[in-house]
């Protein structure tokens, strides 16, 4: 889809221009390679295999890169939440279930991904709220700590933390803010979700819906993205 897996240039006055391929498209691309019809399966390997030997010529770094990219892409909706286990220095996470949805307040769309789970013992349910932040329009979220929960803020925060760093293999950022306690995710987190069958359509449909955004060019929305 133009304007969400690639991007059309063409110079003014005419002339040839380039088309800029989004990281969403090659990560669909990858998904597509893996999960697609016949058809769209071998048609998608090509081009895969075009893009990884593009990137090659402009070095190794690149390469990995954008290797990484693609197995992130062949990843999406790979797994599934309801039955995950896995153990976070020394702290056992079991997931019950959990899913995704976005919703409309104040003029902004936001993604909130809800997830029940067993840290330790202690079952307790998890909502994560993603909104688009900044002129490079970032994907941000945050979880506050509740003080209700068994050994209060800071025991949730620590076992919100494990769930997420289980879950996505990235350690979220957590800081007090007066008398609260915030967890931090950005877009590796999302990615992490992503592999999850529950939460990877509606993550995939949050972030094209928040991609036409308001100001910032299509370059700086391609470069964070």
């Amino acid at each position: 889809m133009e304007g969400v897996h690639f991007s059309v240039r063409m110079p003014e006055g005419g002339g040839a221009g380039y088309v800029y391929i989004r990281r969403e498209g090659i990560e669909r691309a990858a998904w597509l390679s893996v999960y697609g019809s016949e058809g769209q399966r071998e048609l998608a390997a090509k081009f895969v295999e075009y893009i990884l030997r593009r990137a090659g010529e402009e070095g190794e770094d690149v390469r990995r890169k954008a290797l990484e990219i693609v197995e992130r892409g062949r990843e999406v909706g790979s797994l599934r939440l309801a039955g995950f286990e896995r153990e976070v220095d020394g702290r056992l996470v079991k997931v019950i279930g959990g899913g995704a949805r976005s919703e409309s307040k104040s003029g902004r769309k936001l993604l909130r991904i809800q997830i029940t789970a067993e840290v330790d013992g202690v079952r307790g349910d998890y909502t994560m709220t993603f909104s688009r932040r900044g002129a490079g329009n970032a994907a941000k979220g945050h979880a506050t700590a509740r003080a209700d929960a068994p050994g209060g803020r800071e025991a949730d925060a620590e076992r919100l933390s494990a769930l997420v760093e289980a879950l996505t293999g990235k350690e979220p950022r957590v800081r007090r803010m007066g008398n609260k306690i915030v967890a931090e995710f950005g877009r590796e987190h999302l990615n992490g979700f992503m592999r999850y069958a529950e939460l990877a359509d509606p993550i995939a449909k949050w972030l094209e819906e928040t991609s036409r955004r308001q100001g910032g060019s299509e370059r700086q929305r391609a470069d964070n993205d």
